[in-house]
């Protein structure tokens, strides 16, 4: 599946990384960490304009201000960008500013959601609910293809468990699952699915393993500063660790299943 730029995501494509983080706060913010990433060859910058958070009192995100930043970044850098979109209503909007749109979690089984991004082109990212069966997730996944859309990305990003060590439980079997019932591409968030900084690294590197196609990471220049989740986000210096790791884990990979003729 092409995303745009060239980038693509699935079957015999290079192992997608898609970085950055959670929510837009500043244009300092965006800009260093999409300098970063066209340095590293990093092709698509993710940032949040609207943050439907658990609590009202936290950062809810700069909202339109937030998609006016990340437009103006992908014109300076030539990167994919893509952000959340929260509702039926923003859809054209934020369509206009971005390059591709994200279901999150909470809204999986937002039908009146899936309709409208099902009448767009853009690809769109769709999160796995928080206790989402895969059957259900692959029945929000045909709202949004039924529409006519037949960009979509399937992301897993941990589920709700009795398990409280961890934000979510990464439920890393279902992306070979998801691989034998659907073509459509899968990705994996251990950000979200491990909610702590420290995990995920490892987690990233298990999901080359067990087939998904790419990650999307949570990168910040400083974390501890950060308005929504630094808890889980990387440092710079963490993240361009972990890529080189990422790049050269995914080569071998590919070139094993290849050479065995699994399929990608």
């Amino acid at each position: 599946m092409t995303l745009g730029n060239k980038v693509k995501v699935g079957g015999k494509s290079p192992f997608l990384v898609i970085a950055g983080p959670c929510a837009v706060e500043s244009r300092d913010q965006m800009m260093k960490t999409a300098r970063l990433l066209k340095k590293m060859g990093v092709p698509v910058l993710r940032g949040g304009a609207y943050k439907p958070r658990t609590s009202p009192h936290s950062f809810q995100g700069l909202r339109e201000g937030g998609l006016e930043l990340l437009d103006e970044v992908r014109k300076e850098t030539g990167l994919l960008v893509v952000t959340e979109v929260v509702s039926p209503e923003h859809v054209g909007l934020v369509a206009e500013h971005v390059d591709i749109l994200q279901v999150g979690a909470r809204n999986m089984q937002n039908f009146d959601l899936l309709t409208e991004v099902g009448k767009i082109r853009k690809p769109v990212i769709l999160k796995r609910g928080l206790s989402g069966t895969l059957e259900e997730w692959l029945g929000s996944a045909e709202y949004i293809l039924l529409g006519g859309n037949p960009n979509v990305v399937l992301c897993e990003r941990g589920i709700r468990t009795f398990e409280t060590a961890t934000r979510n439980t990464a439920d890393l079997a279902i992306i070979p699952l998801v691989k034998e019932k659907t073509h459509l591409p899968i990705i994996f968030d251990p950000s979200h699915a491990t909610g702590k900084r420290n995990l995920v690294a490892p987690l990233s590197l298990a999901s080359i393993v067990v087939g998904a196609h790419g990650v999307m990471i949570e990168v910040h220049p400083e974390p501890e500063r950060a308005l929504s989740d630094g808890q889980q986000s990387l440092h710079f210096p963490e993240f361009e660790k972990l890529q080189g790791r990422l790049n050269s884990l995914g080569k071998f990979v590919k070139q094993k299943m290849q050479g065995q003729g699994t399929r990608a």
